[in-house]
């Protein structure tokens, strides 16, 4: 498997303002999140509170960051024009919007207000389907990579509707008429949100990020070992989900040892590329490595909870008191660490790149503040150890709280250095389309549409 395929059409790539704004969004996501977070740990939310919380964080930043990157990733990756650049734009705005309605109704407790916000957030997730549906169909036959975004994108297509019958449920009787209970549609939700929409996109992106990061190849071993994640992540998502959803423990017990067994080829592919890298330490390589332990961590503790009871909540995130290693060590670092790349890239060519040759230009490591990241980084780390130590443990409701102190100043660290990044090096085209003509994306837009 080559790190970039022949033919990489960089010239097909949205305007750079389109996937910009997704991850400047969802870093103000991370930031409300961070003082929600730390405000749980004071208050000790619980229910509809913590609901909105943990949206705020996963649809907020994560979904939005993954959203923006496969805006920008895919067109490029498989040499396609992106189906509808208006969609994009409208994605964004349907999902944020709706998220800061769902998360106030729910934090407020306004429950009959609940089923209005969540259906513009469900129009925003379908709409993001569609347009990148629409644009991968395009790029048959699909590559490994395409694959994975591929059932990723089938997964937000599932878990949006779910997510807006528990959120019309929270007003209306409505699982009275139905045939599944409010918790079977809970935990098909939750397992194919993190599961099939977040943890398929994380497996599609990173062999590929990990290999150009570390300037390596993927070997036999590897190419054997993807080939074992892609089935077992595929298959085991959709009997897990399916399984959890009928109350089939054997169907979820099959699912979730499939789902494990991809993770840990994962982890062990991602593993093998950075211990062969063959440049220095980056922001990249560093929180990958997070990653790559986390997952296996992850995987390890999942198998006995998850053999006794597939179909528990108490196992949503696997075993009890391993959410942080999930969500935190892997989804998070992954973000992290990739958009200390993406964000000073864009940056990068858009105000540097027409100016190579005519005068001295930075690096695109130059454009953030490296004393920042190494101490975001340090103080992330530090929170997120903490915070997997007490929940397994389950140490002091204390010790947590200092280690959700330290690990939220770090990611605080981590979105001012990028702000700080887009105000000090940006330049009116950054954050702007006004260099792409009218008729251009007219254009553009009735070929996709």
């Amino acid at each position: 498997m080559k790190t970039i395929p022949d033919g990489l059409r960089t010239d097909r790539t949205p305007p750079i303002a389109i996937p910009l704004r997704h991850f400047l969004v969802g870093l103000c996501f991370l930031v409300v999140g961070i003082a929600a977070g730390a405000a749980a740990y004071v208050a000790s939310p619980s229910g509809p509170a913590d609901v909105a919380r943990l949206h705020v964080f996963l649809v907020g930043w994560i979904a939005l960051t993954i959203m923006g990157a496969m805006t920008q990733f895919v067109p490029v990756w498989s040499g396609v024009e992106l189906h509808s650049r208006r969609l994009a734009r409208a994605q964004l705005w349907l999902v944020a919007g709706g998220l800061v309605g769902f998360a106030l109704t729910l934090g407020a407790e306004a429950f009959s207000s609940v089923p209005i916000t969540a259906t513009v957030l469900f129009a925003g997730m379908w709409l993001f389907v569609y347009t990148l549906g629409r644009t991968l169909a395009r790029a048959r036959p699909l590559d490994r990579t395409e694959r994975h975004f591929a059932f990723a994108l089938l997964s937000f297509a599932v878990l949006a509707p779910l997510g807006y019958l528990l959120a019309v449920g929270f007003s209306t009787p409505l699982f009275e008429s139905l045939p599944v209970t409010r918790g079977d549609v809970f935990l098909v939700h939750t397992t194919v949100a993190l599961y099939g929409a977040v943890l398929v996109t994380i497996a599609g992106a990173l062999p590929q990020l990990a290999t150009m990061f570390t300037q390596t190849e993927h070997g036999a071993l590897e190419r054997r070992l993807l080939s074992v994640e892609e089935a077992a992540l595929y298959g085991g998502v959709t009997a897990f989900a399916v399984g959890r959803g009928a109350g089939l423990e054997s169907v979820a017990r099959v699912g979730a040892l499939a789902l494990l067994v991809g993770a840990v080829a994962l982890g062990i592919v991602i593993a093998r590329l950075l211990s062969r890298s063959t440049v220095e330490r980056s922001p990249m390589t560093a929180r990958y490595w997070v990653v790559a332990g986390s997952l296996l961590a992850w995987a390890a503790l999942a198998v006995p909870a998850w053999w006794r009871d597939p179909t528990g909540h108490a196992g949503v995130f696997g075993a009890p008191g391993t959410s942080e290693l999930l969500v935190l060590g892997v989804f998070g670092f992954v973000v992290v660490g990739t958009l200390y790349h993406v964000i000073p890239f864009i940056v990068w060519l858009e105000r540097y790149s027409d100016r190579i040759g005519l005068e001295p230009v930075p690096m695109i490591d130059d454009l953030y503040s490296s004393r920042l990241e190494r101490a975001d980084f340090r103080l992330t780390l530090a929170g997120f150890l903490v915070l997997v130590v007490a929940g397994w443990a389950s140490l002091p409701s204390s010790i947590a709280a200092v280690g959700g102190l330290l690990a939220s100043v770090g990611f605080g660290l981590f979105a001012v250095n990028l702000a700080w990044t887009i105000h000090r090096h940006g330049s009116s085209g950054v954050g702007s389309e006004s260099r792409d003509s009218a008729s251009e994306e007219s254009q553009i837009d009735r070929v996709g549409e």
